[in-house]
């Protein structure tokens, strides 16, 4: 594990922690623990930002993940080479009727929302190392131990594991040298 680390390390890649809201700091230091633990990866935690007005739907009652993304999308966040956000507020996409987190495959910028997951370090930790997986270009796993399996309510989520299978791993630490310029 302790080799692993030191790969990604060398390959100066930093994950950007981004909170939207009210977010509480410690979630942001046990994500920021886990993505060092998981994949070794540098993060820099972010100031704050406010809930972007412009992408609440009164009509359902949450946040256009897919319009705060566009937002984030246009923003510069100088020496980091993606950016997770973190927002306290329900997310939905229009074919969902909420989501726990959204990426863009192979982007640079995904939005978790912790909403429905007050309390569960661990859902958040798992729906964050999944929406890196898909900045990083993977798709939904197969594999029962993998973080990359689609879970489309909680208690899948709580069912899936919080690591990356072999293959999944693979692909990330290939696609994280890519995004930091290296071979």
């Amino acid at each position: 594990m302790a080799r692993k680390n030191r790969e990604m390390d060398r390959d100066g890649f930093c994950l950007g922690l981004q909170p939207v809201g009210e977010i509480d700091p410690v979630h942001l230091k046990i994500l920021a623990g886990s993505f060092l633990g998981e994949l070794g990866l540098r993060t820099r935690i972010l100031p704050g930002l406010a809930r972007p007005d412009h992408a609440f739907d009164k009509r359902r009652i949450q946040y256009d993940a897919g319009m705060i993304i566009n937002q984030l999308e246009a923003m510069e966040f100088q020496g980091c080479h993606a950016v997770i956000a973190f927002m306290d507020a329900d997310l939905f996409i229009p074919v969902f009727s909420f989501v726990l987190g959204e990426a863009r495959m192979r982007g640079n910028r995904a939005l978790v929302s912790i909403y429905r997951l007050q309390g569960n370090h661990a859902g958040i930790v798992k729906v964050a190392l999944h929406e890196f997986g898909h900045l990083m270009g993977l798709d939904h796993c197969h594999e029962t131990a993998c973080v990359m399996r689609f879970s489309k309510n909680i208690e899948q989520l709580d069912a899936i594991s919080n690591m990356f299978c072999d293959y999944c791993l693979d692909q990330i630490r290939y696609a994280i040298r890519k995004k930091a310029g290296g071979p």
